[in-house]
C-alpha cells in the first residue's frame, strides 16, 4: 500500500505530529479542519455556516492536492461546539455535498482548540 502525507505548512502540524491529509492507497483521509487561515486567523468569528463554507473551502483543497475533489468525499465528521445551529452547519454542508450525499456525522462537543471556532470537519475520500 502507498502512502502520501500531503501538509499545508501549518505550524501544528509539526507542533502536533500530524497531516493535513494522509493517502493511503485509494482513500485520502483529511484530518479535522477548522475555520483557520493560513496566517492563523479565524474565518466567521460567530458564525457557523460561514466557519462551515470556509472549513469545506479548505477541505476541497487538500483532496485537490490528492488529487481527487470533493466529488470522492464518501464521508464527512462535524463537531460542533452548539448543536442548536445544525442548520445553519447543515446548509452549508449541503451546498457542497447535496448531489454527493456522503454518509455524515455530527456531533456536538464541549469545546474546539480555540474558543473562536465553532464548526470542525474531517472526511474520507475514495480514489
Amino acid at each position: 500500500m502507498t502512502r502520501i502525507n500531503y501538509s499545508t505548512g501549518a505550524k501544528w502540524e509539526n507542533i502536533v505530529g500530524y497531516s493535513r491529509a494522509v493517502q493511503a492507497g485509494d482513500m485520502v483521509f483529511v484530518s479535522g479542519t477548522t475555520a483557520v487561515d493560513e496566517n492563523g486567523n479565524t474565518i466567521g468569528i460567530g458564525d457557523p455556516y460561514a466557519q462551515t463554507k470556509f472549513i469545506i473551502k479548505k477541505i476541497e483543497d487538500i483532496l485537490n492536492k490528492a488529487g481527487v475533489d470533493l466529488s470522492s468525499v464518501v464521508r464527512t465528521r462535524i463537531f460542533t461546539v452548539d448543536i442548536s445551529a445544525w442548520e445553519e452547519i447543515g446548509k452549508a454542508h449541503a451546498e457542497a455535498f447535496l448531489e454527493i450525499k456522503p454518509a455524515a456525522t455530527m456531533v456536538e462537543v464541549k469545546s474546539l482548540i480555540n474558543k473562536e471556532l465553532l464548526v470542525e470537519i474531517e472526511v474520507d475520500a475514495h480514489r
